[in-house]
């Protein structure tokens, strides 16, 4: 059975470090046997098929291939449709509503509790606002993410430590739930 999953490299192509042209990425994964890869902006994300592995062992393999291929270590979520489907219906925000650059998912490698952002003090950040969700982490930042001083407290290295987290606005989230469904 072939599967049809989003793979979210973490901090390539941004402010020049870490390149990562989509074109040449298009290529090394159809190298390794996925179909049907599709890029989407130039931030990292791509969609493709596999009629094998998990997301785990797909993600450390498109990681390896990347380091071999560019020299560098990339961080590589691989999430299928279905996950990708329910982390966009549970949002608590009202996402219909605001601007994308208000609401954001950062996804994570695994499972994470309220227990780790326990110092992250709610009310001090207001009218920001986060929630955990399955694997996911959603703000709430009215001002966009570049201005908000709750994204930079989340983001902490403390409070991350042994975790891979990427972050997507709700744009790409809604548009990387669409194209592995497609």
């Amino acid at each position: 059975m072939t599967t049809t999953y989003a793979a979210l490299l973490r901090g390539i192509n941004v402010g020049g470090a870490k390149k990562v042209p989509m074109a040449e990425l298009r290529t090394l994964m159809e190298g390794l046997g996925y179909g049907d890869v599709r890029t989407y902006l130039q931030s990292g994300n791509a969609v493709f098929s596999s009629s094998h592995g998990d997301e785990p062992s797909l993600a450390a393999e498109l990681a390896a291939a990347i380091e071999r291929r560019f020299g560098f270590d990339v961080g590589v979520l691989v999430r299928d449709h279905r996950y990708l489907k329910a982390v966009r219906e549970a949002c608590p925000f009202p996402a219909a509503e605001p601007a994308a650059k208000q609401v954001h998912v950062t996804y994570f490698s695994e499972p994470v509790d309220a227990a780790r952002f326990a110092s992250v003090e709610p009310a001090a950040f207001l009218p920001e606002e986060f929630r955990l969700g399955d694997r996911a982490l959603y703000l709430y930042a009215p001002d966009g993410l570049g201005r908000s001083r709750l994204a930079q407290a989340l983001s902490r290295p403390r409070l991350l430590k042994g975790v891979l987290a990427t972050t997507r606005n709700w744009n790409t989230v809604v548009k990387l739930e669409e194209l592995t469904g497609a």
